[in-house]
């Protein structure tokens, strides 16, 4: 071999291999081709959602169980409009009671797809965006997946989750975490999960997008205009799915990202609690504190969001679901 060939091999290699981490992390979908099933996503309906769950006062956080049971029952009311197969998943912490509310469409004894939102609060916040954006979504999945079941290959329950915040973050109170544990417990196989956390808020002001590594602003927009699709390294093949029938059921800009779960933000929301048991899980999120400046502030409100592109978000997703296969 040629000295100059030797030379060229060396130093290209370190460009290889980070063109290919570049490649893992980034997930590019190059099938930019659009389907035409009719999937028509009722954005008077999420913005009555979001405006009923961010006007509860007092706040719907864990302090104020009345609130969240009045909270519960309206999802479950609107779940039993379109199924008749809701239940709740009732637990205690300390005295007090706490409830999940589980929808089912499709195969009865199907492999399950899990499709969650958590309906708490952090401390006294509308959470217009966090997270009554993502349960607005999970209705309207529900009318969309009740005109849609014969297209179901796989059974998907809808779980509105509770205690998602703070204090029960990251403990075995959070709601997905009991909803977790219970498929595992019962040996139920998941074929995935998501999490849909804070769909609504998308800018296109130029460096509106923010990124927990600095790098990440050669790869991805500085415009906070797209949905992103986030996993753990080693699941390329599920956020790639996503991210490919998103775009193709949807008009929204989505992008993805398989991150290290040490990564800060990547692991925020109900899905973390499923990688604990082996599932599959990846959230769906406008990418939070990284463009939304409102999250966690009592500016968290209705009129900062944009139906318009959640709408197209939650027909990607059910687009998603009714496309998914091997």
């Amino acid at each position: 071999m040629k000295k100059s060939r030797y030379i060229f091999i060396i130093f290209s290699f370190p460009f290889i291999v980070f063109i290919g981490a570049v490649y893992a992390v980034t997930d590019p979908v190059f099938d930019n081709s659009k389907d035409t099933i009719s999937l028509q996503v009722d954005k008077i309906q999420l913005f009555k959602a979001v405006e009923f769950l961010s006007s509860r006062n007092p706040s719907r956080n864990y302090l104020n169980t009345d609130v969240l049971d009045s909270v519960a029952n309206y999802i479950r009311l609107n779940f039993l409009r379109n199924t008749k197969r809701v239940e709740e998943q009732n637990y205690l912490v300390g005295s007090k009671q706490y409830k999940n509310i589980i929808a089912s469409f499709g195969p009865e004894n199907a492999e399950r797809i899990i499709v969650g939102a958590h309906y708490d609060v952090c401390e006294n916040q509308p959470g217009a965006d966090d997270n009554a954006s993502g349960v607005a979504g999970l209705l309207e999945l529900a009318r969309l997946l009740k005109d849609n079941q014969e297209l179901l290959r796989y059974r998907i329950d809808l779980v509105a989750f509770t205690l998602e915040e703070p204090p029960f973050f990251r403990t075995d109170k959070m709601g997905s975490a009991v909803h977790a544990k219970m498929l595992a417990d019962n040996k139920i196989k998941v074929k995935a999960m998501v999490s849909l956390e804070m769909i609504g808020y998308f800018s296109d002001q130029p460096k509106s997008q923010q990124y927990p590594l600095g790098l990440l602003k050669l790869f991805y927009p500085t415009k906070g205009n797209y949905i992103s699709v986030v996993g753990k390294m080693g699941q390329g093949g599920l956020v790639r799915k996503f991210k490919r029938n998103m775009r193709r059921g949807a008009s929204i800009e989505v992008r993805s990202i398989n991150s290290p779960s040490f990564i800060v933000g990547i692991d925020f929301s109900d899905h973390l609690n499923y990688w604990q048991y082996g599932f599959e899980a990846i959230m769906i999120t406008d990418t939070s504190f990284y463009r939304n400046g409102n999250y966690h502030e009592k500016t968290d409100t209705i009129q900062t969001l944009d139906f318009t592109r959640m709408a197209e978000v939650v027909k990607g997703v059910c687009y998603t679901l009714l496309n998914f296969s091997e």
